[in-house]
């Protein structure tokens, strides 16, 4: 009979949780590390010089930029480096894949046909998490250029509100833009490292 797919146990909450985002991280591969290391480096400079927090002759700032700006943008930047990373493929992962779909054939009718289908099954589910990530990814990084950026130079908010309505209405709620940005990415973060503690498990031989 075909083992199900385990998963570790329920660690939302405590050391347990870390410990879990922890052993997936160290499930990674050099190639991973450095796609995130890159990918990091390159969301803080696109948006640490657009919203000039990297000071640059291409872009000016008319209001400066407040302290919790820097962390906002470097968090998130570090947090979309790992996201990215978590969508490269590791060894491990495709001889998981091999290795399930090689299952041998069952007495009870649950043979190579019913163990395809339920594969295919969970890669749709898979496909399904991965859009739903990426995108929680993407907004995040959008929020994040929003919260940290000048209000006034923002063309889209100058456009819908003008420059003393920039001031007074967009200003206040660029910390709550900034808490949303690190909250989807984060969220995103979570659900991608989590799932790669997952494992299938082949199934055990028959015995006569």
């Amino acid at each position: 009979m075909t083992s199900p797919l385990i998963q570790l146990p329920n660690t939302r909450r405590g050391p347990r949780f870390f410990g879990t985002l922890l052993l997936a991280l160290r499930m990674w591969t050099r190639r991973q590390v450095l796609v995130a290391v890159l990918t990091a480096v390159l969301v803080a400079v696109v948006i640490g010089v657009a919203t000039v927090l990297i000071p640059n002759s291409l872009f000016a700032r008319d209001i400066p930029p407040v302290w919790w700006n820097y962390p906002v943008w470097l968090l998130t930047s570090v947090l979309s480096g790992v996201l990215v990373a978590t969508y490269v493929r590791s060894g491990s992962g495709a001889n998981a894949s091999a290795q399930h779909t090689s299952e041998p054939d069952d007495d009870d009718g649950s043979g190579p046909e019913r163990g395809a289908a339920r594969i295919s099954g969970n890669d749709g589910d898979t496909d399904r998490s991965e859009r739903r990530t990426s995108r929680m990814g993407m907004a995040g990084g959008v929020l994040a250029w929003f919260a940290v950026g000048c209000p006034v130079c923002n063309k889209i908010a100058l456009l819908a509100l003008g420059y003393s309505g920039a001031i007074t209405y967009f200003t206040p709620i660029q910390p709550f833009l900034a808490v949303g940005a690190m909250a989807l990415t984060g969220v995103a973060v979570v659900a991608r490292l989590r799932g790669q503690v997952s494992c299938p498990v082949p199934s055990r031989p028959r015995t006569a």
